[in-house]
């Protein structure tokens, strides 16, 4: 099953370590350049095994090179060759064939910082090669692409050409409400937004901090398990965790356990109320505010009658569902193949906004000024650092599951401006490919600082 979280940016094709640069180390490196010959001093021989791989980077992006012949055991058993492949194909989906490597920083007697054009679009990668014969490949980090010539116009065809249903928006925050929108498609439809709407419960655990109900560093037990909680898996039951710390793992890795702990903690109620002092154009879609077990076990197999009855029922009766049948509607109903054959019921039990919605949210968590919040959302910038440093600040959640992505960015500019760019793609016919839309709210950031 599909985590409801976009955790990190998905550009990474490897996990790898860059080694520190040394001073004034660069060299430059022609595509087509053949490789050096070997010698058996160290240096040499190091040398070659980066002289050797990076002119073939592009031979492996397009599928001309077997991955197996590039790539160490370890990496690919990391990222195995069907998403190697899937990765490869949404880059050159977005940026067009790769051509040339253009420029070439040796970090590392065994690292370097490459740049490769795209027909479209510059990329930064940085590679780890293996000294040792037959000198594979065994990190590989997509850090950034610059795009060529582009423009909203030319985005939104983009988004308009994904299957399902999809929006975005590109507002500049003001004092007052509205902005003034510099690009939108769709942005007044309705969306699953998967894993997003966990801004909701922060906004709310701000406010009770700010009204002094509450304290960052207040203990809880962590009471409340759920399905893809990746920080707390193996953590015992009712584990005394702070406040802050379950806000930080419910942003920045999106832990379901960790959510629907706060959730009950704060009060549905309270964070429901919070959802329409903020402002929601279609709070019906959204509300009784579910948590995360409860939205996993709806969808389960096993629930297929309490499912029918729950769409069926007004919000009343749909509260007296939740309150009554909480022995069905916990972790020990929750199936992992639910998601299996792709989509499940994501235009009907999900949380729901348009980008105008998170828009909105965005703008009340920058107005609210707390600096724990924002600092929060910082520390999963959601793409590239590479993009993440042209902004002054970046704050990111995102959410998925099988057919649903969103992604929702709070940025300002090192002019001082601020900007909420949020991005919605939903198909209930089959699962999104998370990549493609990652470079497309990539482009939409770099179109807004040019």
């Amino acid at each position: 099953m599909k985590k409801l979280v976009l955790a990190g940016a998905m550009l990474c094709l490897s996990a790898c370590a860059t080694a520190t640069p040394p001073a004034n180390a660069s060299a430059s490196v022609d595509n087509k350049a053949a490789p050096k010959s070997e010698s058996t001093a160290a240096g040499k021989t190091e040398s070659a095994a980066l002289d050797i791989r990076i002119p073939q980077l592009s031979s492996v992006l397009k599928g001309e090179y077997k991955p197996e012949d590039y790539f160490t055991e370890q990496f690919l058993a990391a990222v195995p060759q069907a998403q190697l492949a899937q990765l490869s194909a949404s880059i050159i989906a977005q940026y067009g064939q790769p051509l040339t490597v253009i420029e070439v920083k040796k970090t590392a007697p065994d690292a370097a910082t490459l740049q490769l054009e795209f027909e479209k679009a510059i990329a930064t990668f940085n590679i780890n090669v293996d000294v040792n014969k037959p000198y594979k490949v065994r990190g590989l980090l997509a850090t950034s692409f610059a795009s060529k010539d582009d423009n909203f116009e030319k985005i939104s065809a983009d988004f308009d050409a994904l299957p399902g249903q999809s929006a975005f928006l590109v507002e500049k925050l003001d004092e007052n409400d509205p902005g003034e929108i510099i690009a939108a498609r769709n942005a007044d439809r309705q969306f699953a937004i998967g894993s997003t709407f966990k801004l909701y419960i922060l906004a709310e655990l701000s406010a009770q901090v700010k009204a002094g109900a509450r304290k960052w560093s207040d203990v809880v037990p962590l009471a409340h398990r759920s399905f893809s909680s990746s920080a707390t898996n193996r953590w015992p039951e009712n584990s005394p965790v702070t406040l802050e710390t379950l806000a930080l793992q419910m942003i920045s890795v999106s832990d379901n356990s960790a959510t629907d702990t706060l959730l009950h903690a704060l009060g549905r109620e309270n964070v429901e109320r919070k959802l329409a002092q903020i402002g929601h154009s279609a709070p019906d879609r959204t509300l009784p505010f579910l948590s995360t077990v409860e939205a996993f076990a709806l969808k389960a197999p096993a629930n297929a009658d309490l499912y029918a009855r729950y769409i069926k029922a007004n919000e009343v009766q749909q509260r007296q569902i939740i309150n009554t049948q909480t022995a069905r509607l916990g972790f020990a109903q929750v199936d992992d193949s639910t998601f299996n054959g792709g989509p499940v019921h994501i235009d009907t039990i999900e949380w729901f906004a348009s980008p105008i919605d998170m828009s909105a949210l965005l703008n009340h968590i920058r107005r609210a000024g707390d600096p724990k919040m924002l600092e929060i959302m910082q520390v999963n910038s959601g793409i590239g650092p590479a993009e993440a440093a042209k902004w002054n600040y970046l704050g990111y959640k995102g959410g998925s599951e099988p057919g649903v992505i969103s992604m929702s960015f709070l940025v300002q500019s090192k002019a001082g401006d601020w900007y909420a760019v949020s991005g919605s793609w939903n198909n209930p016919a089959k699962e999104v490919n998370d990549t493609q839309f990652v470079l497309l709210m990539t482009r939409l950031l770099q179109a807004v600082t040019g």
